[in-house]
């Protein structure tokens, strides 16, 4: 049986038995590995070949995210999440999709494999996500460990409430190079409305700012990172505060746009419109790379940004770049971000719209003509339905 230490100062009840927090297939024997099939992205599964299909606009995916699987899955309540306890759906745990799309199940040694053999060129990392089972602690150091025999970049999406730092110097020494903490939630009230005591869920703010302290110290800075989720209610302004906090420990920000999951509690809440996504992108970029501060930037009176606080020739090389407006994640050998999810934040149909939230490849022109629109957007404009081809 694994170690059933909590990190939470909360009372917490994960139910766990004999042999029940063994991970995939063969979780009933006792004599098995205990990790030996993990879920993995639908973008993930098409390069490995286990599924078909084709990315928009020949984007190349350079990490393979997995996600520990378990028959009583996660624990967390989280109002958002496709793995929460509290969603609503006929299908199986198992059978339910994640971040908008199916995340089918894969042996680890078929990773590895794919891997090993050359036939997944383009892959530079791998991720290993856990969740809130008693289980993970032992069987991320597994997967990272089995993960190590064909790559040695790295990353774990962490959970909190179930590790400490001496849990983190061991994964580092079974082979993780990079981390990161799905803050999501952006500030306390955030937090808790949508992760925590409000929606009767374990999960605790201070617990997950310990954390992102302890995974700076072990794996150093830079190699931490947080996830935020843009449109859970916060304000660009407090947005930027905890970008800017968490740079300031050593930890970059991993930014994602929220999505509806349906069967969710937020299942019916909107996405945050494009203008403000991308105001709060380009403040991320010039955050992480140093080059602009949330606290010189300017706000009106509802918390959305009205001036970068930075020279315009900069800010306009920077928006021509497009870097800013791409997916933020661990880097890889070659590619500032490895982990660049093109079915993340939303359908290649929204995409030829203009309105790809996390672009997977640089953007073009034309794209960065949509970006400039939307960047300038405070009256939901740009979030109307657009021709695709009105640049072409």
């Amino acid at each position: 049986m694994c170690d059933s230490t909590v990190r939470s100062s909360g009372a917490i009840d994960l139910p766990l038995a004999d042999g029940e927090a063994k991970c995939g297939p063969g979780a009933e024997d006792s004599q098995s590995p205990r990790v030996t099939h993990v879920r993995t992205s639908q973008a993930a599964a098409l390069v490995m070949g286990s599924e078909n299909g084709r990315f928009y606009r020949d984007a190349r995916l350079h990490s393979i995210n997995v996600l520990l699987d378990y028959e009583d899955g996660c624990h967390a309540k989280c109002g958002y999440c496709g793995l929460a306890k509290s969603r609503e759906s006929e299908d199986d745990w198992i059978d339910r999709s994640f971040i908008r799309v199916d995340w089918p199940l894969v042996s680890l040694e078929e990773v590895n494999e794919s891997i090993s053999s050359g036939s997944v060129p383009d892959i530079e990392r791998v991720c290993v996500s856990m969740v809130l089972n008693r289980g993970a602690k032992e069987d991320t150091i597994e997967a990272v460990r089995k993960l190590s025999e064909s790559i040695s970049r790295i990353s774990i999406l962490l959970m909190p409430t179930v590790i400490d730092k001496e849990w983190l110097i061991r994964a580092k020494q079974a082979g993780a190079d990079m981390v990161a903490t799905a803050l999501d939630g952006a500030t306390r009230g955030v937090f808790d409305a949508v992760r925590g005591k409000e929606v009767r869920g374990p999960l605790d703010w201070d617990d997950y700012w310990r954390c992102i302290e302890d995974t700076i110290e072990v794996f150093g800075p830079r190699n931490s990172g947080i996830h935020l989720v843009a449109g859970l209610g916060e304000t660009e302004e407090e947005l930027v505060a905890t970008m800017q906090r968490a740079h300031d420990m050593g930890a970059l920000t991993h930014l994602f746009s929220f999505n509806p999951e349906p069967g969710t509690l937020l299942e019916d809440w909107p996405q945050p419109p494009i203008g403000s996504y991308r105001r709060i992108q380009l403040a991320r970029h010039l955050i992480n790379e140093d080059l602009g501060r949330g606290d010189s930037m300017s706000y009106d009176g509802t918390g959305r940004i009205t001036d970068f606080g930075v020279d315009e020739r900069l800010l306009n090389a920077v928006t021509d770049e497009g870097k800013a407006f791409m997916t933020s994640g661990c880097s890889g050998e070659t590619v500032d971000c490895a982990c660049n999810r093109p079915f993340g934040n939303c359908s290649p149909y929204e995409a030829a719209q203009g309105r790809w939230r996390n672009f997977p490849i640089p953007p073009v022109e034309s794209d960065i003509s949509h970006v400039r629109r939307q960047l300038g957007d405070y009256e939901g404009a740009e979030d109307e339905e657009v021709d695709p081809y009105d640049d072409q």
